[in-house]
């Protein structure tokens, strides 16, 4: 890693103690679709989180779409897996 481990979201992580709530931000183009996506990968990953509690907005002229999944992380390993099958989701744009 750099020196600016806070441009990366993982590096929170690190200094986390576990179990904790853990929010994750996911964007991608505001597809039929996306947000299913998100939540099924989600849910494999942390298979107690409620997909009622999933955030959602649109960008302001409504092309892209974030999703926030608070999750109850037990693991860096958790989230590591989970942020590593976001990102290759070809759905995904960025996760925060």
């Amino acid at each position: 890693m750099s020196d600016h481990d806070d441009d990366d979201p993982r590096a929170a992580a690190r200094g986390l103690e576990f179990p904790t709530d853990f929010p994750i931000k996911i964007m991608g183009r505001r597809d039929d679709g996306f947000a299913q996506a998100m939540v099924a990968i989600v849910q494999q990953h942390a298979p107690d989180f409620d997909p009622a509690t999933l955030e959602m907005r649109a960008s302001r002229d409504g092309n892209y779409l974030s999703v926030t999944a608070t999750v109850r992380a037990v693991s860096r390993e958790q989230l590591d897996a989970l942020y590593r099958a976001l990102t290759s989701h070809p759905m995904v744009k960025i996760v925060l």
